[in-house]
């Protein structure tokens, strides 16, 4: 498949350090969201309840529930998240992160040191 503009555009921002630092944490924040709703809905399945039901459980309206598990970029509150963990029987847990290594700036992007 051949790049588009937006992609040449896009691989020439993500040389920038800054750039590719701001986005990996965006990606990530989105991918923890997205792996959270996606968990809620196979547990939801598993249940055998439909968004209805699961809306009825939570006390939750119920577009609220379907724009959660079919929207594109579901964005829900910590307390909608919560409620409906509820109702399915679950909690949400904190659990640590494994450690992330610093990541090594290349040679070439490093400030130059004059001598003198």
């Amino acid at each position: 498949m051949t790049p588009t503009g937006f992609d040449r555009y896009f691989e020439k921002k993500l040389k920038r350090p800054a750039f590719a630092e701001a986005y990996a944490k965006a990606r990530a924040e989105v991918d923890a969201a997205d792996k959270l709703i996606r968990a809620l809905d196979a547990r939801r399945e598993e249940a055998g309840l439909s968004k209805a039901d699961l809306a009825r459980k939570a006390e939750t309206p119920p577009e609220v529930v379907r724009r959660l598990f079919t929207a594109p970029s579901a964005n829900p509150t910590l307390s909608t998240v919560t409620k409906l963990a509820a109702a399915l029987g679950c909690r949400l847990q904190l659990v640590p992160a494994p450690a992330r290594r610093k990541a090594v700036r290349p040679r070439a992007l490093a400030p130059r040191v004059r001598r003198k």
